[in-house]
């Protein structure tokens, strides 16, 4: 129909670029310049040499001849001259009294505005008794089909080598680079048994130290455990290579529960939750510190022997055969000393008994206290007790309540 606005809206720019559906872009010239300017009493070949420059500069400032008390009237929503936010408020409060509903109109703002700025658009237009109120911040959308200018060829270049260089500066690394293992790697083969299920499991190490592929095997070749376990495989073994931390998966896999569950043949996790529960583990024993793995609560046979008998298990070799631990500690603890004095006598001389002091009632309670962290089990319903593993269900000590499966 020939209009460059609808309604009270401005239009967006003098000139404008629309984004086709089936690609490449097409200019939209606003056709009332060239009247509005012969309205303002330009001569014709003056209204020619603006409309030019507007044509090739997409704004009014510095056209030919054009006074610059005249530049107002050419203003738009977006570009060199833009109106004021509060500018398209005021406008919407001039109208609003004359109609029931609300008004159809967008507060253009620039893509330098602040969250503070959208705040005080929102405010002044709840006090002018507005009721809507819609905002659009410039190319706040990937795809806007509405853009007061085109990027130059030079100005895209710029923008692309900007954008590179900043990708590449030290220290800004937009994405994270995959590190790979060399086609050579020394790999430790783990086999273990969770519940009679039987497995291996395979994990390569970096050559300056560090896990950085695991392979399980589990499960008949074709069935559905073998491809879940691979495809599980395959999806730790990349998080790993680029730069997840192996604590970070002991953390969320461990205590994991699921069938098969139960003893295993491993001497320092006799019992697992699941077998992730164990293979995540086993990695922490093989591959993390003992300080991390104290935080996580993994400890080998040997560690949890020497903190039983007040040995330090951070510097603990790992030949250290828990048996011996036990013993040692055993043969550290002097005999208790047998008093000369008859047993009324002694009696006697005892204070009277001082109230049970509050500690650990259970096996769960005692290494909650030693390890500084709180057991994966439950309270017990009966008693409130803090039970303890029995096979895949939990055992109080207090009462002898059960879960329910045992």
């Amino acid at each position: 129909m020939d209009c460059d606005t609808t309604g009270i809206e401005p239009d967006l720019a003098l000139v404008k670029f629309k984004k086709l559906v089936g690609g490449g872009s097409m200019q939209i010239v606003n056709q009332t310049v060239p009247r509005a300017l012969k309205n303002l009493g330009y001569q014709p070949e003056q209204v020619e040499a603006i409309t030019e420059y507007i044509g090739e500069h997409g704004h009014v400032v510095g056209a030919p001849s054009l006074r610059p008390e005249h530049y107002e009237v050419f203003d738009c929503a977006m570009g060199e001259r833009a109106i004021e936010p509060m500018g398209h408020v005021r406008m919407i409060a001039a109208v609003q009294p004359l109609l029931s509903g609300s008004v159809s109109k967008t507060v253009n703002m620039p893509e330098s505005a602040a969250v503070e700025d959208v705040e005080e658009i929102y405010f002044q237009g709840w006090k002018l008794g507005l009721k809507a109120l819609a905002i659009y911040r410039d190319n706040c959308k990937v795809g806007q089909p509405l853009s007061n200018a085109r990027k130059k060829p030079a100005e895209a270049q710029a923008g692309g080598a900007a954008a590179q260089a900043e990708a590449v500066a030290p220290g800004r690394e937009v994405r994270p680079v995959r590190r790979r293992l060399p086609r050579q790697r020394p790999a430790t083969v783990t086999r273990f048994s969770v519940a009679r299920a039987e497995g291996y499991m395979t994990a390569s190490i970096y050559p300056d130290d560090g896990v950085g592929e695991v392979f399980l095997k589990l499960g008949k070749q074709g069935s559905t455990l073998a491809g879940v376990m691979d495809a599980f495989s395959m999806a730790i073994s990349v998080g790993l290579q680029y730069g997840i931390p192996l604590d970070s998966y002991v953390a969320k896999f461990t205590n994991m529960r699921f069938e098969p569950a139960g003893l295993t043949d491993d001497p320092d996790i006799r019992l697992a939750s699941s077998v992730m529960d164990y293979i995540f583990r086993r990695l922490a024993l093989d591959h993390l510190p003992y300080e991390d793995r104290a935080e996580l609560g993994i400890l080998s046979a040997a560690e949890r022997a020497a903190e039983v008998a007040g040995h330090d298990p951070a510097g603990l070799a790992e030949e250290v055969d828990p048996e011996e631990l036990a013993q040692s500690a055993a043969v550290e603890q002097p005999p208790t000393e047998r008093s000369a004095v008859p047993a009324p006598v002694q009696a006697q001389a005892q204070p009277p008994a001082a109230p049970f002091p509050a500690g650990p009632h259970s096996t769960a309670e005692l290494i909650e206290s030693q390890q500084g962290r709180t057991a994966d089990a439950p309270l017990c319903l009966t008693c409130g007790t803090k039970m303890r593993p029995a096979g895949s269900c939990y055992v109080c000590e207090g009462c002898g309540s059960t879960s329910g499966c045992s």
